[in-house]
């Protein structure tokens, strides 16, 4: 069911150039056709001119075209006289014994074993025998014989020329355009999947490596484009190739054509049996290569550690099993391939060569063609050409399973729930938000929220403290929808958040990291994200009122200076200012600080204490602090303990009521003293 839902979305996407794709395969069909003309051109050439001079020839009064002179007679093929021709009483008949010719005045009755004995001919056939009176040509008139026949031969060769001539063009716009139509299809499928990664839920990324579902977006696009232009180019190929030489069998001999026809139900079970057998192995390489790609992306990522702690050679043992896991599997494919693909069409190709010799044995070549030269000539001439694609659709069975097994990963990703992007404009609200008893899993079995409830008005700061898993990021998310409760209700000025679509409720949102994120670019499209919306203008005041201007203007290209990935030209302080300048230029009514301020110095604290101060004014703003300090002025102090409010008040009456707030300061407070000593 799975298989026909992949193939039938595959073929979807095909649909959507199925104008280049018509086209290229009429192309290829008129290059088949062009091509497949040889043998019956080499049959004509051999049957008609080479060993057409065996047929009977007629005494002419007159010399004309395709006139023979012979010991001073005119002599002209019988099937080449015309009405015009004056016919006389003599008559010829060519015979070819060995690598001589010989002629004699009478017809020969049948045909079979010839042997020539002085002047006497004698032709067997079973208990059949006749002599005849022959005489034996010599080179010079052998080749007046042949003369008639050489015009036609070259004509038929240049025919045949100028059809090769244009099915190679036929050949090349088929194969350019068939790569073309592939390419754009690949393209809309990583569009496709790319953009779907933009809408699915974050606790899709949750458990997956960043690296697997880069493996999705590049490496399985990648197989699939092989189906397009090679696996599905080679099918199309094949099919018309076979249906054209079956066609051309058919007009040659129809018995031998039916007995030939069984290949196509054994490629069939093959293809069937073959994809049993491989599909396994094409899920596990395909599995193994999404976690190598995960590894590699982790250990990039990781660099920094394995080196600091010595790891190296531990990481390099889990890369080198799942390389060797990788290496097993690709080489018990390539053992499948091996034992099975040539030997499947050697044995097909030798099967159809005997019951080719199997047919013909035992039955006499007459000059009438029971079997003639020419006939053999192209039967064996179109089997060999049959085999070449059966060869080439066999081979391509290894490519076709790795492509279908990729095809069912980038479907599961893009089937995975995602939530179209509303483009509808949503007014910026206020900012006065609300938990409601709010409890909240991510698992859907341990709470890490428990009865949430707290009231954040417009312009206020609210700053939630509390140790490592004491859901205070989870507030966040919750706030940013990048999950939805079950229990409990969030309002933004009243309104229920889970009827707002997501992508309008964080229009009016900003935040700021702990480990701020840039993009490769420049410091002004890292302040921008490149959003149309937001002017020059209003990104240099963003980073002016955070102080960034201060190491910026010092920078060679200032606003322009290039960032590359995770600017790790700039400083932690410089990275996270540029962060607080891209939140306050998207102008938020509610702006999130998740530990903005862990990783920056004293002065550069100081400087973005006062740059906030001016502008959380109008806004809703949530701290996340460990540093107790940063949060003396939040107008509420939440402070959570294993996912529950156990306090809330200002600075001054946490500390009064000498609970855990109070702890916590007392404790960071302690260890600045101490290091001070």
């Amino acid at each position: 069911m799975a298989e026909k839902k992949t193939g039938k979305r595959l073929f979807q996407y095909a649909l959507l150039y199925k104008r280049t794709i018509l086209i290229a395969l009429a192309m290829l069909t008129v290059a088949v056709a062009a091509e497949l003309t040889g043998p019956f051109i080499a049959k004509k050439m051999i049957d008609d001119h080479m060993m057409g001079i065996e047929t009977p020839w007629v005494e002419v009064e007159n010399q004309g075209e395709k006139t023979v002179l012979y010991n001073g007679q005119y002599f002209k093929r019988e099937s080449y006289v015309a009405d015009g021709d004056v016919i006389a009483d003599g008559k010829l008949q060519l015979v070819q014994v060995g690598r001589s010719f010989y002629e004699t005045r009478e017809s020969l009755s049948f045909d079979g074993e010839r042997t020539v004995t002085g002047d006497i001919l004698t032709v067997r056939q079973g208990a059949n025998e006749a002599t005849y009176l022959v005489e034996r040509l010599n080179q010079e008139q052998l080749f007046a014989f042949y003369q008639p026949e050489i015009k036609p031969i070259i004509s038929l060769l240049a025919f045949y020329v100028g059809l090769l001539v244009i099915a190679a063009f036929f050949q090349y716009g088929k194969s350019l355009l068939l790569q073309k139509a592939a390419n754009r299809i690949i393209q809309k499928m990583r569009t496709d999947v790319f953009e779907h990664i933009q809408r699915v839920p974050i606790s899709y990324f949750d458990n997956r490596p960043a690296g697997k579902i880069v493996a999705r977006v590049t490496n399985d696009t990648e197989a699939i484009r092989e189906l397009y232009v090679k696996v599905l180019a080679t099918f199309f190929t094949s099919t018309i190739y076979m249906t054209g030489i079956f066609i051309a069998l058919f007009f040659l001999d129809k018995k031998l054509a039916l007995m030939t026809m069984i290949v196509v139900p054994i490629i069939i079970l093959w293809m069937i049996l073959y994809r049993k057998y491989a599909s396994k192995y094409n899920h596990l390489i395909r599995t193994r290569n999404s976690d190598i790609n995960g590894m590699i992306n982790e250990s990039i990522q990781g660099m920094p550690i394995i080196r600091a702690f010595r790891r190296k050679e531990h990481t390099s043992k889990e890369f080198e099993t799942l390389n060797e896991e990788h290496f097993t599997y690709q080489n018990k494919l390539l053992s499948l391939n091996a034992l099975t693909s040539h030997n499947l069409v050697f044995v097909l190709r030798n099967v159809a060569f005997v019951v080719l010799i199997w047919y013909f044995a035992g039955q006499s070549m007459t000059a009438a063609g029971i079997v003639s030269i020419g006939m053999l000539y192209a039967f064996v001439d179109y089997l060999n050409r049959l085999f070449q694609p059966v060869t080439d659709i066999v081979n391509q069975l290894a490519q076709l399973e790795q492509a279908r097994v990729a095809s069912e990963r980038v479907f599961e990703l893009l089937d995975e729930k995602g939530e179209e992007v509303n483009v509808e404009p949503l007014p910026r609200y206020e900012g006065n938000v609300r938990f409601n008893q709010v409890s909240f899993s991510y698992d859907g079995e341990n709470d890490v929220l428990k009865n949430i409830s707290f009231d954040a008005r417009k312009g206020e700061t609210v700053a939630l403290v509390g140790h490592t898993g004491s859901g205070k990021s989870s507030i966040i998310n919750l706030l940013f929808r990048y999950y939805d409760i079950e229990r409990g209700q969030i309002t933004i000025d009243g309104i229920d958040a889970s009827t707002l679509p997501r992508q309008q409720l964080r229009k009016h949102m900003g935040i700021v990291l702990q480990d701020p994120f840039l993009f490769t670019g420049t410091i002004e499209s890292n302040v921008s994200l490149d959003n149309p919306e937001i002017s020059k203008r209003q990104i240099k005041a963003a980073l002016q009122a955070v102080g960034a201007n201060r190491f910026i203007e010092k920078l060679p290209n200032q606003y322009d200076e290039k960032v590359v990935e995770k600017g790790s030209t700039l400083s932690a302080g410089e990275r996270q200012l540029i962060s607080f300048a891209r939140a306050l230029a998207y102008d938020p009514a509610v702006l999130i600080l998740d530990e903005a301020t862990a990783n920056i110095d004293t002065e550069t604290e100081a400087m973005i204490q006062h740059a906030l101060n001016i502008v959380k004014e109008g806004r809703t703003t949530f701290i996340i602090a460990h540093r107790l300090s940063t949060i003396r002025n939040a107008d509420q102090i939440l402070v959570l303990d294993r996912g529950e409010i156990v306090e809330r008040g200002n600075h001054d009456e946490l500390l009064a009521q000498k609970g855990k707030y109070f702890q916590m300061y007392q404790l960071q407070q302690g260890k600045k003293i101490a290091e001070v000593v």
